[in-house]
């Protein structure tokens, strides 16, 4: 999902940066009242998702995919903690490893950052008294495919690529990978409630 430099045009990556940096600012006044003993989580986190990042698994026709976690740090440390440990890996992917291209960083951050900190993590909180496995699993099949919808949108508004083209391959593509972004969430965060009791009760 990762978008290279050379797909947006200047008024989408003018528009993704502006939306990107007032949610990473809103996160940051938020964070004030995060509980100081739990700040070392946020980069432990933060090595966590960039390492599981890196392993991808295989989906159909040579397509693979990873896992994002953006919905997974917000169920466990909150939606703020989440944008600020999903700003840093992505920073770091880009920067580093030429993963995304340096003008799509807002975008990128957009769409597999806050979409997941913010409406998955608002889904998982209206799902959860339902069924908490549930509704961490949608949850974060949610995140992924409004994440590569909105992608597809951005693509398309630049007119780079045929729009109901990339709609289509990148919707249909992450609606299986977000299959395996719902088990891995699912799996991940029972693991660590179970080893960190701790992380529980971090506020929203």
């Amino acid at each position: 999902m990762h978008i290279p430099d050379g797909l947006l045009s200047t008024p989408v990556i003018v528009i993704t940066y502006a939306i990107t940096i007032a949610g990473i600012a809103y996160a940051v006044r938020k964070l004030r009242d995060f509980p100081e003993e739990k700040i070392p989580l946020l980069g432990l986190f933060a090595a966590g998702i960039f390492a599981a990042q890196m392993v991808n698994f295989p989906i159909i026709g040579g397509v693979s995919g990873h896992l994002l976690g953006a919905t997974l740090v917000a169920i466990m440390l909150g939606p703020y903690a989440a944008v600020i440990v999903m700003t840093a890996v992505l920073l770091i992917q880009t920067l580093l490893f030429g993963d995304g291209g340096i003008t799509a960083i807002g975008a990128n951050i957009l769409n597999m950052g806050l979409i997941g900190a913010f409406i998955g993590y608002g889904l998982y909180t209206k799902l959860r008294n339902i069924n908490e496995t549930f509704a961490m699993g949608f949850a974060a099949w949610l995140s992924v495919v409004l994440g590569a919808a909105l992608a597809s949108v951005e693509i398309g508004l630049s007119h780079s690529l045929p729009f109901l083209k990339v709609l289509t391959l990148m919707v249909g593509y992450h609606s299986i990978i977000g299959i395996g972004e719902a088990v891995l969430t699912v799996l991940i965060v029972y693991a660590v409630r179970a080893k960190l009791p701790s992380v529980e009760g971090v506020p929203a």
